[in-house]
């Protein structure tokens, strides 16, 4: 058991934190390839190293295989199969535990537009109790993180990080917030390590948790954020999710975070399962949401990936982030590259296949794919050069030295369930 942690160890850092959905099937195989003993030797090392949250005593009871990830020890699934878990998210619900992220809260009356020299986000726009998700930008506009971000009140912003970031996210956060506090900002930041996360995601969410708290669910909308009681205890809620599904992600005092994640699978009378990174990762994919370090990295820009969007009206008028100059031109030109989708035959492309036209010439690179449980059949997402990015393209996909059919195609795969005012 020691040597299969370790290995698990081993290659999620060789796959940059993502492609969780294929260490199941890639394991056997990678397994002859190593030398067992040079391993077992480094496993006590990494697995006293890792990181638990709050539930893994009650993940382990739970009968989870737990794995190591961004330097905890987090589950990948459980007693069902990933493509069970997924399919039983999108048709009942799905609990899982994502206290490995860090959330983080910025107050000071000039927290807002100090989060804005930071992020793509038009911060100040957001109505409090409100969110997003951004970007974090280097200064030549890549991706340092994404993150979804909230002004609880006008000096009060909450975010989180993903876990693989935080410690480059904290130290580029904290080296910019010295230099702001030393021209005169009012702002400090408090990292919320005394609380856990819990993401409550499908079509029963909302019902299952109605039944712990008195406020009424039904008018908190996608994206908006609230305080309130929930299994008597005071949370903080964001109605958001990485699933595609309606949800809710749970940020609760840690000494209480089993009791929630109980409460919750009690009152949904076994139609809501605990899930684990794998499930996450299909679901995810099947939404078209980017994995950061899969489809999103520090040299590609939130317009590459797509997410032209998140740029708030304003930011493109006045700028005024980091990178902003390189955003703003590819905004008015045109990015080289753009981030899309797959449909494809064959085996199920993975991260850092290459992408070709009917000529054989490279075009670009699969960042992350696989079979999905919902629609049965190949999905990818990946980059291309700009004109070969247009929906019904016909590209070849080459896995492990053979060309397969594929096509471009529109993202979600699977249409999203996010609750909106009608």
């Amino acid at each position: 058991m020691c040597f299969i942690i370790c290995f698990f160890f081993l290659l999620c850092n060789k796959m940059k934190g993502g492609g969780l959905w294929q260490l199941g099937q890639i394991i056997t195989r990678r397994l002859n390839q190593v030398d067992k003993k040079a391993v077992a030797r480094r496993c006590f090392a990494s697995e006293a190293e890792l990181k638990k949250t709050v539930l893994h005593d009650f993940h382990v009871a739970n009968g989870a295989k737990m794995v190591p990830f961004a330097g905890w020890s987090m589950p990948i699934q459980y007693k069902d199969s990933i493509m069970d878990s997924t399919l039983n998210c999108r048709e009942k619900g799905s609990l899982f535990d994502v206290s490995h992220m860090c959330g983080l809260s910025l107050k000071g009356k000039d927290c807002v537009p100090f989060l804005e020299k930071l992020v793509i986000a038009d911060v100040a726009g957001l109505a409090p109790g409100t969110g997003t998700l951004t970007v974090f930008t280097n200064e030549k506009g890549g991706a340092i993180d994404d993150s979804v971000i909230t002004k609880v009140k006008d000096d009060h912003i909450y975010l989180v990080v993903n876990a693989g970031c935080r410690d480059k996210d904290l130290a580029h956060i904290e080296e910019h917030m010295k230099s702001f506090k030393a021209q005169g900002g009012d702002v400090t930041w408090h990292i919320h390590d005394e609380r856990s996360l819990l993401a409550l995601q499908g079509p029963l969410a909302a019902p299952v948790l109605q039944h712990l708290t008195k406020d009424d669910l039904s008018k908190i909308y996608f994206g908006e954020f609230r305080m309130i009681d929930i299994n008597g205890v005071h949370c903080f809620i964001t109605r958001t999710g990485y699933t595609g599904e309606d949800g809710f992600e749970i940020s609760v005092p840690s000494e209480h975070a089993v009791d929630l994640a109980k409460a919750i699978l009690e009152k949904s009378e076994g139609k809501i399962r605990l899930t684990g990174l794998g499930a996450r990762d299909s679901l995810r994919l099947e939404a078209g949401l980017c994995l950061y370090g899969n489809d999103m990295e520090q040299h590609i820009t939130p317009v590459e990936a797509g997410l032209t969007w998140a740029i708030g009206k304003r930011r493109r008028a006045e700028g005024g982030f980091l990178g902003a100059e390189t955003i703003l031109k590819q905004l008015e030109e045109g990015p080289s590259i753009r981030r899309v989708g797959f449909f494809s035959s064959g085996p199920p492309p993975r991260s850092h296949s290459e992408i070709v036209d009917g000529t054989g010439k490279g075009i670009g690179e699969v960042t992350s794919g696989g079979f999905s449980p919902c629609l049965k059949k190949n999905i990818a997402m990946g980059y291309v050069k700009s004109g070969s990015h247009k929906a019904g393209t016909k590209v070849k996909i080459v896995i492990r030295g053979k060309s397969y059919d594929g096509v471009v195609t529109k993202m979600p795969f699977v249409p999203t369930k996010y609750y909106k005012p009608s």
